[in-house]
């Protein structure tokens, strides 16, 4: 079987993504009815003797303990290369660590900067490679926001997502989903934040409606999911200028006020109280923020399942 590379959403399909979502669904109540304990193995430990390799080149608290609990929890093992401590971070070939890396573990988890490094890294290794967050794209993110939103019973087709801020990786991933499960997505956005027009076009072709729109009341105009980000990525420079840009974007208690009542509030954290969303809304009764959180585990023990062929 050709090597499994799970870069963006379209490299499973839609299809898959849902076999995804509904393995996950299941494991983790297989786990909650069964008792056991965060460290324990899942009881047909389907990836027993396999080992996950991880790097990051940047920081990371919920990818880093996410995947390494998924491995463990699937009943394999994981290491960590950060870039800092790594030959690549001395000036090795991403080419040559994939190379290495294929002859040593199993599969390879990267978080990094730019997205031609991972395509690189997958062109180069014959083990599945998994992005863990690149400028372009955060599809891990966006499985456990989907399998978190379907947990609260909103239905995808059809369905209308908000998003306030910055055209961003996560940005784009939502948008890449809305065409494989045909949802819409307004997007708010301040001149000069827009997100990559590639991502919008695809989805588009596929069915979805993605709207640019400078007014943040009219993107959220009966949304049934409201979604923000930091408007600050790790290393960006020119922090005063966006800030102010984007403070008409911020989630407030108000602009929730014009979604649907029953809409949820996602947030991939880590979140800046105050900047993006204040408060009152991302600790209040719309948030779904820890169910997402929790759920990035979840999902990771299935992109790792589809991965490794083992599901879709």
């Amino acid at each position: 079987m050709m090597t499994r590379h799970f870069l963006n959403l379209s490299d499973a399909g839609g299809d898959a993504i849902a076999a995804m979502i509904s393995d996950a669904i299941d494991r983790k109540a297989a786990r909650l009815a069964a008792g056991l304990p965060r460290g324990a193995a899942d009881k047909d430990a389907p990836l027993a003797g396999r080992t996950l390799a991880m790097i990051f080149e940047k920081n990371s608290t919920r990818t880093r303990v996410s995947f390494d609990m998924a491995i463990r929890q699937l009943g394999g093992t994981s290491l960590i290369l950060d870039g800092s401590t790594s030959q690549l971070g001395r000036g090795e070939t991403i080419a040559d660590t994939a190379r290495v890396l294929s002859r040593m573990v199993d599969a390879i988890m990267i978080r990094t900067d730019d997205h031609a490094k991972i395509e690189e890294m997958a062109r180069h290794a014959t083990v599945p490679v998994i992005n863990g967050l690149t400028d372009d794209s955060h599809p891990c993110q966006i499985v456990a926001d989907l399998l978190t939103v379907i947990e609260h019973g909103v239905a995808l087709p059809g369905s209308q997502w908000a998003w306030l801020g910055d055209g961003n990786n996560v940005l784009h991933s939502i948008i890449e989903a809305a065409g494989l499960f045909k949802f819409d997505v307004r997007v708010g956005v301040p001149e000069g934040y827009e997100p990559d027009p590639r991502f919008g076009a695809q989805a588009s072709a596929r069915g979805a409606t993605i709207t640019l729109m400078r007014d943040a009341a009219q993107a959220a105009a009966g949304a049934d999911v409201v979604v923000t980000d930091t408007w600050i990525s790790m290393g960006q420079a020119g922090g005063e200028e966006k800030l102010k840009a984007m403070m008409p974007y911020q989630v407030t208690a108000s602009l929730m006020a014009q979604a649907k009542p029953t809409a949820k509030f996602l947030h991939c954290l880590p979140a800046h109280r105050e900047e993006e969303v204040t408060a009152e809304v991302i600790d209040g009764p719309q948030s779904v923020i820890w169910d997402e959180a929790e759920n990035r585990l979840h999902a990771q023990k299935s992109v790792l399942l589809w991965a490794f062929g083992l599901l879709g």
